[in-house]
């Protein structure tokens, strides 16, 4: 037990690595003896890693890179939608409510400033019976839900 109360050792903590930003903090260290390395940092001047990129066309890139806002309600499905509403007498009140919706997402539709989110198109193409999706026939009556299959599509 006196072995331990006699013997005292002290170390000291080990050197870690620090960044030198002057030159005095440099000059420092060369006193002590530390060691010193030089790493050269990768940058716009070191030019070696910048071997065969195409520097006009990637700064073309950055300046056009503007956000595109969302399409809208194209103008068609927005009359379409109005002209099957009046061919029913309904109100946008009674068409928000048929399909679950507010007054105002039926406004936003057929005023053409809505983004179209699909499944409330096909709740609106359902109630009014005419399509509102796709190219082409815009406005015109849908075919009739689970219609029995002819002959000639039966045999296929």
């Amino acid at each position: 037990m006196d072995d331990w109360d006699r013997e005292t050792v002290l170390r000291k903590p080990k050197a870690r690595a620090t960044v030198i930003r002057n030159q005095s903090e440099l000059n420092a260290a060369a006193r002590q003896g530390a060691i010193v390395e030089t790493l050269r940092a990768s940058n716009v001047a070191n030019k070696a890693h910048h071997v065969d990129t195409d520097h006009r066309r990637i700064a073309q890139l950055d300046r056009s890179d503007d956000v595109k806002p969302p399409e809208k309600v194209n103008l068609s499905v927005s009359q379409a939608m109005r002209k099957a509403r009046a061919d029913k007498g309904w109100s946008q009140k009674e068409l928000a409510t048929k399909i679950n919706e507010k007054e105002s997402t039926v406004k936003d539709y057929e005023g053409g400033h809505a983004i179209p989110v699909q499944q409330i198109l096909v709740k609106i193409e359902r109630q009014l019976g005419v399509k509102l999706q796709g190219k082409k026939d815009i406005g015109m009556p849908l075919p009739a839900r689970g219609g029995a299959k002819t002959k000639a599509e039966g045999t296929k």
